[in-house]
């Protein structure tokens, strides 16, 4: 009997904890401030970033979809990564510094984007 109650046993903690498993890769969408072309910097840095599988932006909706590891980095960091670039990330505010590193255009609508600033 006690065999039988140590096997109930063993399989309910599994199937619990089998149940509370993170997923290996989450993809989130990111509102950002985003405004020009140049863009490439910000997805640049979260393609190369450690634990991101990718990074994509739609540049009319201001939308940064990205698929990442789980247990390599967190949505709080993917978020930093987007403010230390000089955009905001959802609530999250830009860090000023970086926003005015940001090309003319990409702070500025009235700019003209030419890739050289």
């Amino acid at each position: 009997m006690k065999t039988i109650l140590s096997l109930f046993l063993v399989l309910f903690v599994f199937t619990i904890s089998a149940q509370t498993k993170t997923p290996k890769t989450k993809v989130i969408e990111i509102k950002t401030s985003v405004i020009c072309e140049c863009h490439g910097n910000l997805i640049t840095k979260l393609n190369y970033t450690k634990g991101v599988v990718f990074a994509e932006l739609d540049l009319e909706s201001q939308m940064v979809t990205v698929k990442y590891k789980t247990k390599t980095i967190s949505d709080s960091q993917i978020h930093q990564i987007i403010s230390k670039t000089g955009y905001h990330a959802d609530a999250m505010k830009r860090t000023e510094i970086a926003f005015k590193n940001l090309p003319a255009c990409c702070r500025d609508l009235s700019a003209v984007c030419t890739g050289d600033d």
